[in-house]
């Protein structure tokens, strides 16, 4: 029997970066399309992929409006973009998200106010209400890595006080919250389809609303120049008030695009069913270990996971830095967000944002917060090899007995 120090042949790794197959159905429908030419959303006058793709995901979500997009940054731009924010308007997002968040902000010409999250991957409600009270104009909840904060109390604040809630559900297509859609709980609710997501689109967004004036604000500044709004069926009679009006900031999807994302949707159940099975395996396992540590979802959560995120217990610096190499020796990367150079989820990198907040909540959080892919398509087999890895560096590094004298 091999000892606790000695890592397994790393030739048996599974790889957690390799994509599905992207469905038959797809291919066909790109054929199909390269043989037309017909690549640009508003060639025909109706029914095209992206227009099919915009009816089937807000029915899929429970949504009366759809509108898909390049990215869900340009989801998020133009959602902000929609509800007329001031210059300079204050929009709370948390400390704990991807850099593309507060750009989207930035972008806006708006600013980030960041929000303390704590260790268990969600916002500090008690920072949140604070900061609204000094002032917001927005709120942006970015359910990081699939994390949900506490919504009820989110609405019940910012409904209180009249701020608009957008949500950035890019992590938590197929998440649900007291039963309801991620993402149909604000004003707006932004996806993406990029490939590291639930779904594989390469790039490419969505948000949805079931405001008629927000939507058709956002599809003419998506780029329905002209009468190209004509060839949505929904609200004509805004898209008429808001004509002429409104910039064009040209970030529609293209067929193409359409054509790869529609034949996953059914998929949606199966990944998200068998994502969950594969987290909370590894999770349990995970969570026997003295050294770490897997946060637990909130009671209204059901989430779908396709990444796993925990806490190490009761490392210093050095030995957090030499838990990662032990589970790379393993075959098994895994990144601590802020002990990783340049990282774009640590929040002191976000120079762009101007003066850095302090946040030492988040900061002592993403000093030990542990991050890896896990993906649905994974085996029982290759979850088990997974958890093995990451117990065994976390039993190498705490049994390394120190130096003499020091």
């Amino acid at each position: 029997m091999s000892s606790t120090n000695t890592p397994p042949h790393t030739q048996s790794a599974p790889d957690v970066h390799a994509a599905e197959p992207i469905p038959a159905a797809a291919r066909a429908e790109i054929e199909r399309l390269l043989q037309t030419g017909d690549l640009f959303r508003y060639t025909a006058p109706s029914r095209s992929p992206v227009s099919l793709l915009e009816a089937e995901f807000a029915e899929m979500m429970g949504s009366r409006f759809a509108l898909a997009v390049s990215s869900c940054s340009n989801a998020l731009f133009l959602a902000l973009k929609a509800l007329d924010l001031p210059r300079g308007a204050r929009v709370l997002i948390p400390a704990f998200t991807f850099a593309a968040v507060p750009s989207a902000v930035v972008h806006a010409d708006c600013r980030p106010v960041l929000v303390e999250v704590g260790s268990n991957f969600r916002i500090d409600m008690e920072d949140f209400a604070a900061k609204l009270d000094q002032g917001a104009d927005a709120v942006l909840i970015s359910h990081m890595r699939g994390h949900t904060s506490d919504m009820d109390a989110i609405m019940a604040l910012c409904d209180a006080r009249d701020i608009p809630v957008i949500e950035d559900a890019a992590h938590s297509l197929g998440t649900k919250w007291h039963g309801r859609n991620i993402g149909t709980l604000g004003k707006m609710g932004c996806f993406s389809f990029q490939s590291y997501k639930l779904v594989n689109g390469g790039e490419g967004g969505m948000v949805i609303t079931d405001d008629a004036d927000l939507i058709a604000k956002m599809i003419i500044m998506s780029g329905a120049y002209e009468h190209n709004w004509k060839k949505h069926p929904v609200v004509h009679e805004r898209f008429a008030h808001w004509q002429n009006r409104l910039p064009l900031y040209n970030m529609r999807m293209h067929n193409l695009s359409a054509a790869v994302i529609r034949p996953q949707l059914g998929e949606i159940p199966r990944r998200v069913r068998d994502g969950r099975a594969g987290h909370d395996r590894v999770a349990a396992r995970l969570d026997a270990s003295p050294w770490l540590s897997v946060p637990a979802p909130l009671a209204p959560e059901a989430r779908a996971p396709d990444s796993i995120q925990f806490n190490l217990v009761g490392f210093d610096d050095e030995e957090t830095l030499a838990y990662m190499d032990a589970a790379r020796a393993r075959g098994v990367g895994v990144q601590v967000f802020g002990m990783s150079k340049d990282n774009a989820r640590a929040f002191w990198n976000w120079q762009f944002i101007g003066e850095i907040p302090a946040l030492p909540e988040t900061r002592a959080m993403l000093m030990r917060a542990c991050d890896m892919r896990l993906p649905a398509r994974l085996t029982e087999a290759e979850q088990d090899f997974i958890a093995d890895a990451l117990i065994a560096a976390a039993e190498e590094v705490k049994s390394r007995a120190p130096a003499y004298g020091t």
